[in-house]
């Protein structure tokens, strides 16, 4: 990756977690990265990051994303996303906004916020399309071969 764009950085790093290129996505990250998914205890530094990103692109774990819209503010970036993780044949599919710190070229910080009752309800939907597999709409997957070119605003 080799971007200066904090929007284009922040992208292509949670592409590479999408299609398991955790490698890649660690080359962009700071030794004293901050990830907090606000309500849940932090994770520090790169050492713990990497064995989270790797859980959740496991065997029976996997995460995907739609970037809905993102904005920069120099190395600021804030992006609003449709996550969706899987769990085996489990699909929950929820809002997030994410907020992501770069310096030196590097993440530093991702912090994500996002709704407890979407998450409830993302739940309950999940359930629901175990048997009824529509019940879980399908996301633009930053893997897709579409254009996902997001620019500053």
């Amino acid at each position: 990756m080799a971007t200066t764009d904090p929007v284009e950085l922040t992208t292509e790093f949670l592409r590479d977690l999408a299609s398991g290129r955790i490698d890649g996505a660690l080359a962009v990250v700071g030794d004293d990265i901050l990830y907090e998914n606000v309500g849940f205890p932090a994770v520090r530094g790169k050492q713990l990051f990497s064995r989270v990103m790797r859980a959740l692109n496991g065997r029976l774990v996997h995460f995907d994303a739609e970037i809905l819209t993102a904005a920069a503010d120099g190395d600021k970036v804030l992006n609003e996303r449709i996550d969706l993780l899987s769990l085996g044949p489990l699909r929950l599919r929820f809002w997030v906004c994410g907020h992501f710190e770069i310096r030196d070229g590097r993440i530093v910080v991702w912090r994500d916020y996002f709704d407890f009752f979407d998450c409830t309800k993302a739940m309950v939907r999940a359930l629901v399309g175990l048997v009824v597999p529509g019940a879980v709409k399908p996301i633009r997957s930053l893997t897709d071969d579409g254009d996902h070119q997001l620019r500053p605003v």
